[in-house]
């Protein structure tokens, strides 16, 4: 069905599709006979397809990244499409307008994504509403940073005031220290400030009640040294795991011409692009700490070997973004579906 539409949606520009395959998707749920035809052309739901991670009971392994539903606008949506879970944001306490555009460009013979968005949300009490009237039985998780005009050395009480005000209405919590598209974001992942981010939030939730499971989102840029300073850091804090991992900065091995790449400029790239750095990303994390903690593998899954990929280097759950952009919804079914035959004896 995507197949179809999909060189008409690759016709408009990049973001102005996103919002409006979306919108469209909104409004077709609004009739109920057509959501339900939805939800069971797209969810696959078997009891073999649940699995347990950082004491939440997830429906199936896949989930949304985050940027996709920065608002939380399309969690009923996301539920009839199948996910198991969906990351909202990147959230910031005030809303922002993000960098300028044009900031998200698509690289069709690379199956990848460039953006350079920079936290364009409407704010996290915006999104708590919403929130609000989230469905049931569908994992949430809060993806929280800091606004563009926070300096550094008070980023911690950007991602504290997030966590306050979103612990009630979310599952989990997603720390991102590693977009590359908010201007010295990347310095939080050096090991004493994040120590210091770690301690500050984790504090905070020893105090709320009921703690949530915290992750943190890191950069697949980081060198082998990073790599065992975070796994020394996330034992050392007592969180619930690593997502690994983000965009990158580099350009490398890419189809698309390299003058056209130049001329899109800076900003993270995502999708296929990114997947092998991101599996040995996670492959790292999960022997250097012998499996002690849970990572969420995501960075370009296009089809379901790829989820493997990173489930067989030691991922415990998925997420996907840019493979929605060139694979369409059906990715998420095909997935699960090929997880379930590999459950079955």
């Amino acid at each position: 069905m995507y197949a179809i539409f999909k060189p008409f949606i690759f016709r408009i520009q990049p973001e102005k599709a996103h919002y409006l395959t979306m919108e469209l998707m909104a409004f077709v749920c609004r009739n109920s006979l057509v959501k339900r035809f939805l939800t069971r052309y797209y969810r696959v739901v078997d009891a073999s397809l649940e699995v347990e991670i950082a004491g939440l009971r997830f429906p199936n392994r896949v989930g949304l990244a985050a940027g996709f539903d920065k608002d939380a606008r399309w969690l009923h949506e996301m539920k009839t499409l199948g996910f198991g879970f969906v990351e909202i944001g990147t959230l910031t306490p005030i809303g922002q307008e993000g960098n300028p555009k044009p900031r998200l460009f698509r690289l069709p013979a690379d199956e990848g994504v460039i953006n350079r968005m920079g936290f364009n949300n409407g704010g996290v009490a915006d999104a708590v509403e919403r929130l609000k009237q989230r469905p049931e039985n569908l994992i949430v998780g809060g993806n929280i940073g800091k606004n563009k005009v926070t300096p550094n050395g008070e980023a911690l009480h950007d991602y504290v005031a997030c966590f306050d005000a979103l612990h009630a209405h979310v599952d989990y919590f997603a720390l991102n220290v590693s977009s590359p598209n908010t201007p010295g974001l990347r310095a939080l992942q050096d090991k004493e400030p994040l120590r210091a981010l770690l301690d500050a939030v984790v504090q905070r939730n020893r105090l709320a009640s009921p703690p949530r499971p915290i992750f943190l989102k890191i950069a697949p840029d980081l060198t082998n040294g990073q790599l065992d300073d975070v796994v020394e850091l996330v034992q050392e804090s007592g969180i619930s795991g690593v997502i690994a991992t983000n965009t990158t900065i580099e350009r490398a091995n890419l189809s698309t011409d390299a003058d056209i790449v130049k001329e899109m400029g800076a900003g993270g790239l995502s999708g296929a692009p990114v997947r092998k750095r991101s599996t040995e990303v996670i492959h790292y994390l999960s022997r250097a700490s012998k499996g002690s903690f849970p990572i969420i593998g995501v960075g370009g899954i296009c089809n379901a070997e790829d989820a493997q990929e990173k489930l067989d280097a030691g991922a415990s759950l998925v997420q996907v973004y840019s493979g929605l952009i060139f694979a369409g919804p059906g990715l998420v079914k095909s997935i699960n579906r090929a997880l379930l035959n590999r459950n079955r004896p």
